[in-house]
């Protein structure tokens, strides 16, 4: 056999197999296929595409398809507009759904002009750098580090960091989606109903003098928020307040009046409430290191 037989051998046997293996995918494509519902994609494209989680979904295309199936209902989606959500449903004939809408909140009112700072911390500009040194430079070990990680972090800009060094949450842009639970060192944020109008501002779980001793505005564990609460709704549990939010439907702003400290709030409106108790905080300044 020559050289020329040899190649014109080898192609035919190469076309013969191309075309078996073509024939066997064409058929196997046949069998295997599975129908797609076309109203996914035409779903997934009225939706914001920000794959943020915030609907406990991988992201929008698995919402969409969820959501096409009647697994979901469109409200769920806490970053798309509520009139797209609407149009949505009307698009499937389904229910919007009514979801109560959740948002980060930020257990520390310790900022740095209340707050005292045990030692100058000096090295990479980041919260989760920070803690890894003796747990940051603040007294508070339960503190927030003021490094703007959360800040960072957050892909829809509802967080930005005021003049104390403390995140303030824009509740309106607030999608729920959790990054800012999962990036602070401290695990100081959480994601509450908006209906969560009680809430306490701290995480100290020092004894009442100590805690106070390290931050101006701290939970001192004095059970003035127990008394005023209805039965049950606040407890202290390693000296600090805890709200138990089964009761939430019985919480008012009773709760907040005699705090000393104002550790406990009413949020209603874009500031936190105070109760009449709770001492003035006029101090601008930082406070002095080790002071």
């Amino acid at each position: 056999m020559d050289l020329m037989s040899g190649v014109l051998m080898a192609g035919g046997f190469m076309a013969i197999l191309g075309g078996s293996l073509a024939t066997v995918l064409a058929f196997a494509n046949k069998r295997l296929y599975v129908h797609e519902d076309p109203r996914i994609g035409e779903v997934e494209e009225l939706l914001p595409k920000s794959n943020c989680g915030a609907c406990g979904m991988a992201g929008c295309r698995n919402f969409a398809e969820m959501v096409v199936e009647g697994r979901i209902e469109p409200a769920k989606c806490t970053v798309n507009a509520p009139e797209m959500n609407a149009y949505i449903a009307q698009f499937l004939g389904v229910s919007m759904g009514d979801v109560v809408k959740r948002v980060a909140r930020l257990a520390c009112a310790g900022g740095k002009h209340v707050a005292r700072q045990r030692a100058r911390y000096q090295g990479l500009d980041s919260c989760r750098a920070a803690a890894t040194v003796a747990g940051g430079g603040k007294d508070c070990d339960w503190g927030c580090l003021g490094l703007a990680d959360c800040e960072r972090v957050c892909d829809f800009d509802a967080i930005t960091m005021n003049a104390f060094g403390l995140p303030v949450v824009d509740t309106d842009k607030c999608t729920a989606c959790g990054d800012c639970v999962e990036i602070c060192p401290k695990a100081l944020f959480s994601l509450q109903p908006i209906t969560h109008k009680l809430w306490v501002t701290c995480r100290n779980h020092a004894d009442g003098v100590t805690a106070e001793a390290q931050c101006e505005v701290a939970c001192t564990a004095c059970g003035k928020c127990v008394a005023d609460s209805a039965p049950g709704l606040v407890q202290l549990d390693r000296d600090l307040a805890v709200v138990n939010y089964s009761l939430n439907h019985m919480a008012s702003p009773a709760s907040i009046d005699r705090c000393p400290t104002g550790a406990i709030v009413w949020l209603d409106g874009p500031a936190a409430r105070k109760g009449k108790e709770a001492k003035k905080i006029v101090r601008v300044t930082p406070l002095p290191v080790g002071g």
